[in-house]
């Protein structure tokens, strides 16, 4: 007898079944089958016409031309069109002709149809939970009509089409949808969770108000959490459950697609152990569900400050920098999944080492040593893992648990409490054990053959020594070290400076020339709203470099007579002077990106020596 897993687990024609997901476009793969771009919704009746033509045509040899019309009969009186007189072959051409007409019939998806399908829905979800309670322990009386349930479950996937349906269809059916998750067949719940991840995803043409209607009632069905438990159900042994898998994290995408629902998700504790122990499964070649997970914590933890702080507090960078310490030499495969898996695990950790309690954990957890090392050894890993020493050495103030802090911008509530006076710098720590831990050498030796076409190497590396400058303590045997390197083979790195900030001057003033240009003929209120995203491109283009390597001077100047004394004479040689370097620090202070306000008193004190 047919097994009722053999049921649900063989292929059928109405769906792609899930394959190797490290080959394949998931977009492709993981998705009821639909129709081509630019194709109707169902198939053509034309087509389908056409096609037996083609077969008949390709059916055998043709008549004798003398053979091919059939009103003629032979010596015996029989029909050469089959034995069939004139009156039956008319009433076949009526029934014939009343049969394509049924074909070419279209269905109207309107209101009525959406009521329709909900109430055969609901129709077969009770027929299958009856049938289940009353026969559970003999599967084969309710196998029929779970085969039915699944058929209604796939043929849902019309109404991604159909998406000013969705309204009605979030009151009708999405409560009944989302409880197919908890049903005891778990292919069922694959089907109900790749339904909901086609109806919920971006691709769809729907207005915000529909898909808002749609995922607000399959929330309030308890979405989230039905996804959360099921992943313990899944075993990733077995294909089908592979493909849930991967749906599941594609509905979890989907809804992370707006902002309002980040935080609420990353509150999911059990989400997210399960997203960190996933990451940490070995696999012989990743697998794209392990790729894709770490893509889900990357949105999380990028775009919410709490679900940071959260994750710092789940032991995240050490589990991150655990996964990442094995390509402290070898690269991951390129192009494919493990390579997805690496970039996901390094945006997490630049993230997360924002954070004043990540720079702390950083510290604790080695990651300053494993960063350098990659830095010296790695290829791939090289540029992330500067990105990752310039996020760590960011200035951050560790402020009190009741405190709000975004990127270094703190805002002090009443609550009958006083502002904090003195809040300590734990980007500090980190900048100490680059020194400790001899990472000078490898970031002056790659300052100093930095080339043009590295510009993101070259903004972290000016990032780092901009950190190092402000954070490394006083008349401390660490901040010797780090002037003596620019000090050092006769001011060669201020030299170097200078040079690099031509560069960034010439390629910044190209590109307000063409902003000039682009303004012309332009209203006072479209100048400013160009003007907003013209930042960004300069910032990109060289301004944040330029920014960076004038406060580097503007700190030479300030610790070091000899520096100022190199600083001005190469300046000099093409007419510029202090004044220009003071400019570039005046114009961040009036710039219209917010100053925190510890980076504007720092900048203030060290115009007061550019004078």
């Amino acid at each position: 007898m047919t097994s009722i897993d053999d049921i649900f687990k063989r292929p059928t024609s109405s769906k792609r079944k899930f394959e190797n997901p490290a080959e394949l476009d998931p977009t492709q793969t993981y998705k009821s089958v639909k129709l081509d771009s630019g194709s109707d919704a169902k198939p053509s009746a034309q087509a389908s016409v056409a096609d037996e033509i083609d077969d008949e045509d390709e059916a055998g040899p043709s008549l004798p031309p003398d053979l091919e019309e059939e009103d003629g009969d032979d010596e015996e009186g029989r029909f050469f069109g089959g034995g069939l007189d004139e009156n039956a072959t008319a009433a076949m051409d009526y029934l014939d002709a009343a049969e394509g007409e049924g074909e070419f019939k279209e269905e109207k998806y309107d209101l009525a149809w959406v009521k329709r399908v909900s109430v055969n829905f609901e129709k077969k979800i009770a027929k299958n939970s009856d049938l289940r309670a009353r026969y559970e322990d003999d599967p084969s009386k309710f196998m029929e009509s779970e085969a039915d349930l699944d058929d209604t479950i796939k043929a849902l996937s019309i109404l991604s089409e159909h998406s000013e349906l969705y309204e009605e269809f979030a009151k009708l059916s999405a409560e009944r949808l989302v409880n197919l998750l908890a049903h005891e067949n778990v292919d069922i719940a694959i089907d109900a969770i790749e339904i909901i991840s086609e109806l919920t995803d971006e691709d769809v043409e729907a207005e915000q108000e529909q898909w808002d209607a749609l995922v607000t009632a399959m929330l309030e069905a308890d979405l989230l959490g039905l996804l959360i438990s099921n992943f313990s159900r899944f075993d990733e042994k077995e294909e089908s459950d592979v493909n849930g898998v991967y749906h599941s994290l594609s509905v979890i995408e989907n809804l992370l697609s707006q902002p309002t629902n980040t935080d609420m998700i990353g509150k999911e504790a059990k989400l997210t152990a399960w997203l960190l122990g996933r990451i940490q499964k070995e696999e012989r070649q990743t697998t794209q569900n392990k790729a894709y997970a770490a893509e889900i914590l990357s949105i999380l933890i990028q775009s919410s400050q709490p679900n940071r702080r959260r994750l710092i507090e789940a032991n995240a960078v050490d589990i991150l920098l655990t996964q990442l310490a094995s390509y402290r030499r070898d690269d991951p495969e390129k192009g494919g999944e493990e390579e997805e898996s690496v970039e996901n695990s390094f945006n997490c950790l630049t993230s997360l080492v924002d954070e004043p309690t990540g720079k702390t954990k950083f510290v604790e957890a080695e990651g300053v040593e494993l960063s350098l090392l990659m830095v010296r050894d790695a290829q791939l890993g090289k540029l992330r893992a500067l990105k990752v020493l310039d996020h760590a050495c960011g200035y951050a103030e560790a402020l009190p648990d009741d405190e709000t802090q975004t990127n270094g911008n703190s805002s002090s509530k009443a609550n009958g409490k006083k502002p904090v006076e003195s809040s300590t710098n734990t980007a500090a720590a980190v900048c100490e054990m680059i020194v400790e831990k001899r990472g000078l050498k490898p970031l002056f030796s790659k300052f100093v053959k930095l080339k043009k076409h590295d510009p993101e190497t070259t903004e972290h590396i000016l990032g780092i020594f901009a950190s190092l400058l402000r954070s490394l303590p006083g008349n401390s045997d660490p901040r010797f070290r780090l002037l003596a390197k620019f000090l050092e083979k006769d001011y060669e790195k201020v030299d170097r400076l200078v040079t690099l900030r031509r560069e960034y001057v010439a390629r910044v003033a190209t590109f307000n020339a063409r902003a000039q240009d682009r303004m012309k003929g332009l209203s006072q209120e479209e100048r400013d709203e160009l003007e907003l995203v013209n930042m960004s491109s300069r910032l990109d283009e060289g301004l944040y470099c330029l920014e960076r390597i004038d406060v580097i001077l503007a700190w030479l100047v300030a610790e070091d007579d000899g520096a100022k004394k190199a600083i001005v004479k190469a300046l000099a040689e093409r007419d510029e002077s202090l004044a220009d370097v003071k400019r570039t620090l005046q114009a961040q202070l009036n710039g219209v990106l917010e100053v925190e306000p510890a980076e504007r008193a720092m900048l203030e004190a060290l115009m007061g020596f550019l004078d």
